[in-house]
């Protein structure tokens, strides 16, 4: 038995799992931001000691963290501000008494998709997330690749445009700023959009015919397309996985491919674009099996 848990900005969510990849307990709380790095630390340990009562014995445990993990197992940009700088994968280990495993919650989502989800029937899978940020994993024979400096699948820091928006990392024109959902928003209001205040407010007035909408869809399709044809050219994946909230997009998977297509270095795209299986429990799933990845 092997526990997961994906600590979320909102919510922290821990399940039990067992070999083949099915949750035989779960609980969720909500993450206690406010109450600071400690108490997100004990909030942790006590999740986990309910699950290993209910397994009858010491677990393996992972976690899906928020942000990129480092060398060290410390967190670095991270939306859960407390986090970053801190020891935490240290701090887990020594309350915990136990080796842990860390790694941030777009590789888990690849994992879980490569092992249990809709790339379990190829032999590479990259897994996108594009929600309020834009990451990235790559698993090649069920294992997590993870690279040298531990930055493998950051393909949201990559930049479309050097003189585009501003991105946290110090870069411009990052495809996290056109990507995630903040970015798809933020451009629509560049070309003048107004009314809609949700990425799937947009698509809906697109559908309806709304040029502006319309345009900032466009743009998000073409920038889709050069952004994964680089993915696609460096790492040449046997399918990509699609999560986050801007993964519900239909027309990602309609009329995506064809963008792709445009930038990809090959006469035909031949790499199949899949919506992920586990929605949800991607994280906790992921993290259940970082031992054996």
């Amino acid at each position: 038995m092997r526990i997961g848990i994906d600590l979320g900005g909102t919510k922290t969510e821990v399940a039990l799992v067992d070999s083949g990849g099915s949750v035989v307990a779960r609980e969720r709380r909500a993450t206690p931001r406010d109450g600071g790095y400690l108490a997100i630390l004990e909030l942790i340990v006590s999740l986990t000691h309910d699950l290993e009562r209910r397994a009858g014995g010491h677990c393996s445990v992972g976690v899906a963290a928020p942000g990129a993990v480092d060398s060290k197992g410390r967190i670095k940009n991270s939306n859960t501000q407390c986090l970053i700088g801190e020891p935490f994968q240290r701090d887990l280990e020594t309350r915990l008494s136990r080796p842990i495993r860390v790694e941030n919650d777009a590789n888990c989502f690849a994992l879980a998709e490569a092992l249990f989800g809709a790339g379990q029937d190829m032999s590479s899978v990259f897994g996108v997330i594009m929600g309020t940020g834009v990451g990235g994993g790559m698993v090649i024979g069920k294992t997590l690749h993870t690279g040298l400096q531990h930055i493998a699948g950051e393909w949201g820091h990559n930049s479309l445009d050097p003189d585009g928006p501003p991105c946290y990392c110090g870069q411009r024109g990052c495809i996290e700023t056109y990507l995630s959902g903040p970015g798809f928003l933020a451009d629509y209001q560049r070309l003048g959009g107004v009314s809609a205040k949700t990425p799937e407010a947009v698509v809906s007035q697109s559908d309806a015919g709304d040029p502006v909408a319309g345009q900032a869809l466009n743009n998000l399709l073409d920038r889709f397309g050069r952004a994964l044809a680089g993915v696609i050219n460096i790492l040449d994946p046997h399918v990509i996985v699609l999560g986050g909230g801007l993964s519900n997009i239909s027309q990602l998977y309609q009329v995506g491919p064809r963008h792709i297509e445009k930038y990809v270095f090959n006469p035909v795209l031949q790499t199949p674009l899949r919506h992920n299986f586990n929605g949800d429990s991607a994280g906790v799933l992921g993290a259940a099996r970082l031992w054996d990845a």
